[in-house]
């Protein structure tokens, strides 16, 4: 049975999401931020060296990453329904999103998360920081355009991909009514059943609330 090593209102609790999707047994072995620090605690550095999650573990193998977890995982259970064929027209542009969310969309949230805390020393850098997540989340509006996730009408790998950086974002009053199309993606996957049940089993969730 695949082991999931989950940290709460962390990266992964989308790879319980996608193990919902998919049907697939699952064992979770929980691990709670330190309430002070938010950090993870060091129990994770005895799984994977860097100390972080999400990491999963299939027998012999123990991986981490999302995006290896979640192609590895499609490659063995997938069927071919999670991602489009490697020669379809639409095959690099469901790579760009699958890579996207950890390297253009969450660098700036983390530097946001990493600055506030500094105070007036980093408003400029800060202030510069909110520019370029506006402009991410105007790229990210424009590309979803009227479409129910990002290949079109099928769901794949890559929203589940784009849901974390976009649920970090935290779209929120008149910041959630000028991106009608992230936040209907967004109502669109929670309302999902197998969300709701990785939800259920990885626990709280903050990054959503």
């Amino acid at each position: 049975m695949i082991k999931v090593h989950h940290l709460n209102n962390s990266r992964s609790q989308r790879i319980l999401w996608l193990l919902e999707e998919l049907g697939l047994d699952y064992e979770i072995i929980r691990y709670e931020r330190d309430p002070a620090t938010r950090k993870a605690p060091a129990a994770l550095k005895a799984v994977h060296p860097l100390g972080k999650s999400p990491v999963i573990d299939d027998g012999e193998i123990v991986l981490a990453e999302s995006a290896a977890i979640v192609e590895y995982l499609l490659d063995r259970h997938g069927k071919g329904e999670w991602a489009p064929a490697r020669a379809a027209k639409t095959w690099p542009r469901y790579l760009y999103w699958m890579h996207f969310a950890e390297g253009s969309a969450i660098t700036p949230l983390l530097l946001r998360l990493y600055l506030k805390p500094v105070g007036e020393p980093a408003a400029r850098m800060l202030a510069a920081v909110e520019v370029e997540i506006k402009t991410l989340l105007d790229f990210v509006e424009a590309e979803l355009g009227d479409k129910p996730f990002f290949m079109g009408d099928q769901l794949t790998a890559a929203d589940i991909q784009m849901s974390f950086p976009l649920e970090a974002m935290r779209l929120r009053g008149e910041q959630a009514l000028a991106y009608p199309g992230i936040t209907a993606f967004l109502a669109r996957i929670h309302a999902r059943p197998a969300y709701q049940r990785a939800l259920e089993r990885g626990g709280r969730y903050d990054v959503i609330r």
